[in-house]
């Protein structure tokens, strides 16, 4: 199996299985000297990982993080640095009911006829547990950008189900289990998901990140244009089935009168395109959405296929999330950094650092 690898210069290649031993990575390419320790990783990893709350899957992970090569009395070496997170509460045994049959809305069906077999427990490696390691790596890259260019990423939950989520603060988004920006909304979406677990049901989420202090001049046109590797990385993500950037869809409805974000000597005065012009990223924010689509594993009986071509009735059993958006933040906000950082690193090796805003904004050049 080969598309393991993200990234050009920072690179984050993957492995593991949902029920194998262990998951984990190898980070390639992070710069040397910087202070680094599990610390650094933990955090993002206990907001990601399952069994939080009752409203997520109940699979008791503590995704510690372990650092096995690549840091030297506490600073990164320059060489490829090795995280493993061992797994400790998997039941396969709840998958051998589907052994043999191919969940709608799964990889199962693809799987099977791309290699000939699969691994069915929690679904292998196509299972959304392989987003941890990818969380983990994020954290080395969250912390570089900080440090360098005072870069934040954060994001939250926008939308559940048919649920908008006004934003209010983010100081509130890692107090509630959703990662909501808006505290009086919280019993709302738990009474709305205590009656899709009801019904043996799903729903999709929609997912707001936004990148701050990014530097001015990240991207490399045509093809590996900031806005379309951040793309790519979210479509990378279990379960995403669109990306916007900036305006997105609502684009459409926009005239250029009023999509187009104006320039004056304080900076740009709106932010339709989302803080990339011409794949460029122009010293705004970067803000991006994800939908993601309900939760696959239900236990509503569903129709499909077994192995021998026979029609069959799925019940999936098991540990899920009535809604994996709830989890996604984190997962979100570590794919944007991933993407920034490598693009970073790529501007240095062409260009030199990137501009900051104070460079081009102000008064007129004499």
């Amino acid at each position: 199996m080969s598309g393991n690898t993200f990234g050009h210069l920072f690179c984050v290649t993957t492995f593991g299985e949902s029920h194998g031993p262990a998951i984990g990575c190898v980070v390639d390419g992070c710069p040397p000297g910087m202070e680094l320790s599990a610390d650094d990783m933990q955090p993002d990893l206990d907001r990601r990982k399952p069994g939080k709350s009752r409203h997520v899957t109940q699979r008791m992970e503590e995704d510690r993080v372990e650092i096995l090569s690549g840091v030297y009395e506490g600073r990164t070496t320059g060489t490829p640095i090795a995280l493993l997170i061992r797994n400790t509460d998997q039941r396969s045994q709840d998958y051998g009911k589907i052994a043999q049959q191919f969940r709608p809305g799964h990889a199962d069906f693809t799987y099977w006829h791309k290699y000939g077999l699969r691994d069915f427990r929690g679904g292998g490696r196509s299972s959304a547990r392989l987003t941890a390691p990818a969380v983990a790596a994020a954290g080395i890259a969250k912390k570089w950008l900080r440090l360098q260019y005072g870069t934040r990423v954060r994001g939250h939950l926008s939308q559940m189900g048919d649920i908008a989520i006004p934003f209010v603060d983010w100081e509130l988004v890692d107090a509630n289990p959703f990662f909501a920006p808006n505290a009086e909304i919280i019993p709302q979406l738990e009474a709305y998901l205590d009656a899709v677990r009801k019904d043996r049901d799903s729903v999709g989420a929609k997912i707001r990140v936004v990148a701050e202090n990014v530097p001015i001049g990240l991207g490399e046109p045509l093809y590996d244009k900031l806005d379309a590797d951040i793309a790519y990385a979210m479509m990378g993500i279990n379960a995403v089935k669109g990306v916007e950037i900036g305006a997105g869809f609502a684009s459409v409805a926009h005239r250029g009168s009023m999509h187009g974000d104006e320039i004056s000597h304080q900076g740009f005065l709106s932010n339709n395109a989302g803080g990339v012009l011409g794949g460029i990223s122009s010293g705004q924010n970067i803000e991006v959405s994800i939908a993601i689509k309900p939760t696959s594993s239900i236990a509503t009986p569903r129709r499909s296929l077994d192995l021998a071509g026979n029609e069959v009735e799925v019940v999936t059993t098991g540990r899920h999330d009535p809604c994996v958006g709830i989890r996604a933040t984190p997962i979100a906000e570590a794919m944007l950094a991933l993407v920034l950082m490598d693009h970073a690193l790529r501007h240095r090796a062409q260009c030199g650092e990137p501009k900051e805003n104070a460079d081009v904004f102000g008064a007129p050049r004499r």
